[in-house]
């Protein structure tokens, strides 16, 4: 059976963003320069905890990326993203590679990725040494301690900024 044809190259980019960070708007703009369009998906998974409602995560993202034209930002839930991908055919998946441990894991997904469906490709990017520790993670752990939001600022766009000091006063 001949695979369905695709218009132009879509790619998704797809996380949890909680929240958004400098490392994920650069791999955003990487993409939109790639891809004839770039959907960026928010993965929900019902098993984990996060800091932002879906809602905020959404509003901060588009927020952060509406100035590239061919940027849409949406959300997926109770979907492996190769479905999700293949649901919005979509040609390239977009990943972040910041250390040796994401290699690992990321290469063990695009196999599995590969073995559902091996006509969407994935592509793995390395951010630039300046913010190549960057992850939500980081940024969420960095909250709390007297000045913490001089320090925070240069991790994350300005509208992520603006909500975590609405809500961590």
């Amino acid at each position: 059976m001949e695979p369905k044809a695709r218009e132009g190259r879509l790619g998704v980019y797809a996380g949890s963003f909680d929240p958004l960070t400098i490392g994920h708007l650069w791999m955003i703009e990487q993409g939109a320069r790639l891809f004839d369009r770039l959907a960026v998906a928010v993965g929900v998974n019902p098993d984990k905890r996060y800091t932002f409602l879906l809602d905020d995560r959404l509003n901060m993202l588009r927020a952060a990326t509406r100035h590239f034209p061919n940027v849409s930002v949406t959300s997926f839930s109770n979907l492996y993203l190769i479905h999700y991908a293949q649901s919005i055919r979509a040609t390239h998946i977009l990943r972040g590679i910041r250390a040796e441990s994401d290699y690992k894991f990321e290469r063990t997904m695009r196999n599995i990725n590969g073995d559902l469906d091996a006509t969407i490709c994935t592509i793995f990017l390395m951010p630039p040494r300046p913010i190549a520790e960057v992850s939500s993670s980081m940024v969420k752990g960095l909250i709390g301690p007297v000045g913490w939001q001089k320090i925070v600022k240069k991790y994350v766009p300005a509208p992520v900024y603006k909500c975590l000091l609405r809500t961590h006063r």
